[in-house]
C-alpha cells in the first residue's frame, strides 16, 4: 500500500516542486526534486499577475459550491423517495433513471447548447450550475445508503404522526451524514475540475473557471510550465480542505458499516 501511495503522490510532488523551480530546471534529468533556487515569482504571478487567478477561483467556487449543495440535497431527497416511499412502478422508474448513466455526456452538448441559448442562460454560470444540481450517481449512492437504514425508524415516526418531510429532514438526513459527505466531496471535485462544460458553455473570459484559466499559461510559442504548475498547485487547495473537513464522516460511515449486524 505504501508503494502504491508513493507512486500516486509522486506527480503531485513533481507539480509542487516545479512550481518553485526556474524554467531551466523543469526538464532537467535526472529530476531534481528539491529546487536549487527557490522561485516564488510563479506563485505571485498566479495571484497578483496581469491575469490573476483570483477571479477564476471565485467563479469556480461559486459554481462548485452551489452545484454541490443543490445536488447533495436533491439527490438525498430523490433517494428518500426511491427507498422509503412506496408507489407503483417505483423500482422500474429507478432502473430507467439509472440507465441514463449509459448516455455519454458529450452527446448532450448540442441539445444543451440549443436549450440554454433558447432560455437565455448560454454564456452564464447558470449553464453549469443548473445541470449540476442533478446527478444520477448521487441518487444511486444515497439510495443504496438509505436502504441500509432500518425501516423501523421511519415507521415509528409515522406512528407518532410525523410526515415524510419531517422524517427526511430530522431522521434520515442526520443518519446519512457519511453518504452526504462522500457525495459532496465527489461532486465538488467533479464541478471544480469540469473542463468540457465550461469550455463549451462559457465564452466571456470573466466567467472562466480554474481549468479554463490554465490556458493562460499556454503561450504562442511555448508553455509556461512553472506558472501552470503553480496555478495547479493552488487549484487543489479547496479539494484538500473539503476532504480534510469531510473525512471524519467518511471514516465514520465505513466504521459503522463494518460493525453493522
Amino acid at each position: 500500500m505504501l508503494f502504491f501511495a508513493l507512486a500516486t503522490i509522486l506527480p503531485f510532488l513533481w507539480m509542487i516542486s516545479t512550481s518553485f523551480k526556474t524554467p531551466a530546471e523543469v526538464f532537467q534529468y535526472p529530476v531534481r526534486w528539491i529546487p536549487e533556487h527557490w522561485v516564488l515569482e510563479h506563485h505571485y504571478k498566479v495571484w497578483f499577475g496581469e491575469k490573476s487567478f483570483l477571479g477564476y477561483y471565485i467563479n469556480s467556487l461559486k459554481i462548485a459550491v452551489i452545484s454541490t449543495a443543490g445536488a447533495t440535497f436533491l439527490s438525498a431527497l430523490a433517494a428518500y423517495g426511491f427507498s422509503r416511499v412506496e408507489f407503483k412502478g417505483r423500482d422500474a422508474l429507478f432502473v430507467v433513471y439509472l440507465s441514463m448513466m449509459m448516455i455519454p455526456p458529450q452527446v448532450l452538448f448540442v441539445p444543451k447548447f440549443i436549450m440554454f441559448n433558447w432560455v437565455g442562460i448560454y454564456n452564464t454560470h447558470w449553464a453549469l450550475i443548473l445541470p449540476g444540481l442533478f446527478t444520477i450517481f448521487g441518487v444511486f449512492l444515497m439510495r443504496q445508503f438509505m436502504i441500509g437504514i432500518p425501516k423501523e425508524i421511519s415507521e415509528s415516526a409515522f406512528i407518532d404522526g410525523a410526515g415524510h418531510l419531517r422524517i427526511f429532514m430530522q431522521l434520515i438526513l442526520p443518519l446519512a451524514k457519511p453518504a452526504l459527505a462522500t457525495l459532496a466531496i465527489i461532486d465538488f471535485s467533479w464541478h471544480w475540475n469540469d473542463y468540457e462544460n465550461a469550455l463549451v458553455f462559457l465564452l466571456d473570459q470573466k466567467l472562466f473557471t480554474v481549468p479554463l484559466g490554465l490556458q493562460n499559461f499556454i503561450l504562442e510559442f511555448n508553455i509556461d510550465y512553472n506558472g501552470m504548475m503553480a496555478a495547479t498547485s493552488a487549484g487543489i487547495i479547496p479539494i484538500l480542505i473539503l476532504f480534510l473537513i469531510g473525512q471524519k464522516f467518511i471514516i465514520q460511515g465505513v466504521s459503522s458499516t463494518a460493525v453493522k449486524g
